[in-house]
């Protein structure tokens, strides 16, 4: 299948309810509103193909990105790919749900996410400590350095309730996945939940609470 045949594809599935429901959590057009779910025929079609997915991202249609990372080849992309997909993902839901798992299915997702969390970009922030959450909770205690979680979990408690609001509740979510996937620091996941309190994170003029 080339690009122009699976964006007709992806039309054909778009639903107006779900494009609303896309737009109200920050995608704009274009975009066809089709269910993730939806697109698993296609994917069956295609199954993995780097460079259709490049052109599929560089549409800047939201379904047809949210596309190209199912049928991308993580380990195939450079950190200057993530970092470019990084530039298009324009709200959380490329950034934290496309280009962050993506990356956490690659080899160098530790490293890049380090430079993301550090970068003082709200969505690159977000994006890294949503990578770690998906890392976290796939892959083995062991491949990770408890000394380099321990040290996070010590810059969420020092930073969460002064970051950008998408970071916020990334930097939440990683607090969380620690405590439940990752063994050696659930006691310090519990005791730096206990010391953050309440998080809020400010949602288009909505408040919420964590």
């Amino acid at each position: 299948m080339n690009l122009e045949m699976v964006m007709q594809e992806l039309e054909a599935l778009g639903k107006e309810r779900t494009k609303k429901m896309y737009i109200s959590n920050g995608a704009h057009e274009p975009l066809f509103g089709v269910a993730t779910g939806a697109m698993k025929p296609i994917v069956r079609k295609i199954k993995i193909n780097q460079s259709l997915a490049e052109e599929l991202y560089a549409t800047g249609n939201y379904d047809a990105m949210y596309f190209a990372g199912i049928i991308a080849d993580p380990k195939a992309m450079t950190e200057s790919d993530y970092d470019r997909w990084m530039d298009a993902a324009y709200f959380y839901m490329l950034s934290d749900y496309v280009v962050a798992v993506t990356l956490s299915e690659s080899d160098i997702a530790q490293e890049v996410s380090d430079k993301w969390i550090a970068s003082g970009e709200e969505l690159r922030m977000s994006a890294g400590w949503s990578c770690y959450c998906w890392l976290l909770g796939n892959r083995q205690d062991v491949e990770f350095s408890e000394s380099k979680i321990s040290n996070m979990l010590d810059l969420v408690k020092n930073t969460i309730h002064d970051s950008p609001e998408r970071t916020k509740s990334a930097m939440n979510n990683f607090l969380y996945t620690v405590g439940i996937s990752y063994l050696p620091l659930h006691e310090k996941a519990v005791e730096t939940a206990k010391a953050i309190g309440t998080v809020e994170v400010k949602r288009d003029k909505k408040k919420a609470v964590f």
